[in-house]
């Protein structure tokens, strides 16, 4: 059989929010399959904050994506063709291929893992049970350190990260305070995840709401987005406090990213520093099948909630980045192909 695969190559380097020429949609023949390769079908694709990052040529802690090479990205999908002992055709993976909607793999990609059978929708893998929820597991287990009775807020609450990092903080017996865009993501957030609390960023009395609800201030801020909700949630932390920072969205279009409110600055400017750092998932790669097993079986049983904004049309993606970097999405933002 013939397949013709559909990829967004990167074709420019954004200046400030990425626009449609900064990638370009190309199809190509795929040709026949060698020995020990893999031939995906592409389901879903995933759609997430730190893609704006990787388009720029800077320093940072993953190389950037190359110019004329498909924008990063994971997946999930099927695999129709197979020369591997490994895989099967029928089988579920997700790979981290990029932007593309079918994709040829060796099969010893150290990115590729075989998703288990399971109740659980094929899309959480790219969510709740993917890199969002192990980024989660990890930067609040490893790095918040969580204790009964601590205070935890949570930036991006209703986010594909956000989310999970709050349920898992509410098994530690902790006091869970989500912080998010408006009224609707607000009530989802405390009344769908269990949060004891969420506080809308966007309304005036942000400052004085956000203090409110964290009396006894905060023992571990999870911080996802920079900028000025860093700022108020950094007048509230306690001695001892501890600040994983996942990433600051807010500021991922800034031109001056060295002198932008980026989270590093911000707490560094504090008298008493917090005990603070960045992280990715990638640091406990060896412990990933162990932190989806966990992540699956709490889905599994309705343990952990999530939400999903579904795009239809791998076309779409680009507009669906901007729609993530603007907040315009609800929870874990995917492209359906």
């Amino acid at each position: 059989m013939e397949y013709k695969n559909k990829k967004f190559l990167l074709n420019s380097r954004p200046v400030g929010m990425p626009e449609d020429n900064c990638w370009k949609l190309v199809d190509e023949k795929i040709s026949s399959l060698k020995k020990s390769e893999i031939l995906i079908e592409v389901k879903f694709l995933s759609i997430d904050p730190y893609m704006r990052g990787r388009m720029n040529d800077g320093v940072s802690y993953a190389a950037p994506a190359k110019i004329g090479e498909p924008m990063t990205g994971e997946t999930v999908g099927e695999v129709v063709e197979s020369k591997s002992s490994l895989y099967e055709i029928g089988d579920i993976v997700c790979i981290h291929k990029g932007w593309q909607t079918y994709i040829r793999a060796k099969d010893t990609d150290p990115s590729i893992y075989k998703v288990p059978l399971s109740t659980i929708p094929m899309s959480s893998y790219l969510g709740a049970v993917g890199m969002p929820g192990r980024t989660a597991f990890f930067g609040l287990n490893r790095v918040g350190k969580p204790k009964e009775k601590e205070t935890v807020v949570v930036s991006a609450a209703s986010g594909a990260v956000g989310s999970v990092v709050g349920q898992l903080a509410l098994m530690h017996g902790c006091n869970v305070i989500g912080i998010a865009g408006g009224q609707s993501k607000c009530e989802f957030v405390k009344e769908t995840l269990g949060f004891h609390e969420c506080v809308d960023y966007k309304s005036e009395h942000f400052k004085t709401d956000l203090k409110n609800v964290c009396s006894k201030g905060v023992d571990i801020y999870f911080e996802n987005v920079g900028g000025p909700v860093t700022k108020e949630v950094s007048c509230l932390l306690n001695h001892g406090a501890r600040v994983p920072i996942c990433g600051f969205i807010s500021q991922y279009n800034e031109k001056d990213m060295l002198n932008s409110d980026t989270p590093f600055k911000i707490l560094n400017e504090l008298e008493n520093k917090p005990f603070h750092r960045f992280f990715v998932v990638t640091e406990w790669m060896d412990e990933w099948q162990n932190a989806t097993r966990i992540l699956s079986n709490h889905v599994a049983k309705g343990e952990i909630k999530y939400k999903e904004t579904i795009t239809e049309g791998f076309e779409n993606a680009p507009q669906a980045l901007r729609d993530v970097l603007t907040g315009q999405n609800f929870g874990k933002q995917i492209i359906k192909i």
